[in-house]
């Protein structure tokens, strides 16, 4: 289980007069940390997972030496992070999330992550062989949340891919079992979905989106996601996501992955795969000011590649180097 700083500190000796010298440092990024952990009032708080890819590299650069790092990487591991789930027989995986967070107080954030031909070949590619699997992967997916509830961000790019034009993807299909996806997920007690939607640099004519969505269930889903795995801004994201609501008849509510849009969309080539110089952003929160948007989240988990691009490893592998850039690069 991941440690705070102090309880660290205590197991190495040696490394107490090294951490005067961060003090400021570690200060800052421990409060950081807390105040992620403690939102006011009846708003949910989402489990923090201690046993995170950035846990453990926090806890590995603690007994190295090397402070300034952890620390850094401690603004991730302490901040909660989606649980993606794209492995066949989900139940057992969402079971063991949701219990985790129910024995916290909290709130599990889960991605539903296996749709047929899921990411249209690209980096992330796979999921479910056929319609017949993905009705029979979502349905055990829905068995595993039980009665706890929790968050889910169903199907990352399935729609906005599937209006884009993906391979030989039936249109229709797909939508038919995004829609089944959600009554499934919705029938289970205290869960909220929301349907994936692209982002605000995908489909700048939002109104494409409105029919293929409806298509998909989103009348019965808690309201859409946008920004997962991007980097367009809280303040691009926010007028988007009030113009695709408008367009769907208004009253829908929406949340903004922040994970990584701390500087703003890349304006070089392949600006949504690993690209260089981005940053931290909104920590994990549903204080948003707007009434409209639900949270922002951390749905990409910042550290984990989009793919084997500027030498990252494969998609969804923890990225060491790439993590710390963007917990050095944060304002927050």
């Amino acid at each position: 289980m991941s440690q705070p700083p102090c309880r660290r500190l205590a197991r190495f000796p040696l490394l107490r007069g090294v951490l005067a010298a961060v003090l400021l440092l570690g200060a800052a990024a421990f409060g950081d940390v807390q105040a992620a952990r403690a939102e006011p009032g009846d708003t949910p708080v989402f489990w923090v997972d201690p046993d995170s890819a950035a846990a453990r590299q926090a806890d590995e650069w603690w007994q190295q030496g090397r402070i300034e790092d952890a620390l850094l990487i401690e603004r991730i591991a302490g901040r909660p992070q989606a649980v993606w789930v794209n492995d066949d027989e989900p139940g057992a995986a969402v079971r063991a999330t949701v219990e985790a967070a129910g024995r916290a107080d909290r709130t599990a954030l889960l991605v539903a992550y296996f749709i047929p031909n899921r990411d249209c070949d690209g980096y992330s590619s796979g999921g479910a062989r056929d319609a017949a699997h993905y009705r029979a992967w979502i349905d055990d997916f829905a068995a595993g949340l039980g009665t706890t509830g929790a968050h889910v961000i169903l199907e990352p790019d399935a729609v906005a891919h599937t209006v884009a034009g993906c391979g030989d993807t039936d249109a229709d299909e797909r939508y038919a079992l995004l829609a089944h996806a959600v009554e499934r997920l919705k029938s289970r007690p205290d869960t909220k979905v929301y349907l994936d939607a692209g982002n605000a640099g995908w489909f700048p004519d939002e109104s494409r989106l409105v029919a293929p969505l409806r298509s998909s269930g989103i009348d019965a889903a808690d309201g859409f996601a946008l920004n997962v795995s991007n980097f367009h801004t809280d303040e691009e994201s926010k007028d988007y996501g009030h113009r695709l609501a408008a367009a769907l008849g208004g009253g829908k509510h929406f949340v903004i992955d922040s994970s990584r849009n701390g500087n703003g969309p890349y304006t070089g080539v392949e600006a949504w795969c690993n690209p260089p110089g981005r940053a931290l952003g909104t920590p994990p929160t549903t204080v948003t000011g707007d009434a409209a948007v639900d949270a922002y989240l951390w749905i990409k988990r910042p550290g984990e590649s989009d793919g084997t691009c500027r030498g990252g490893p494969r998609a969804g592998q923890w990225w060491p180097e790439y993590a710390l850039g963007l917990a050095q690069r944060a304002r927050g």
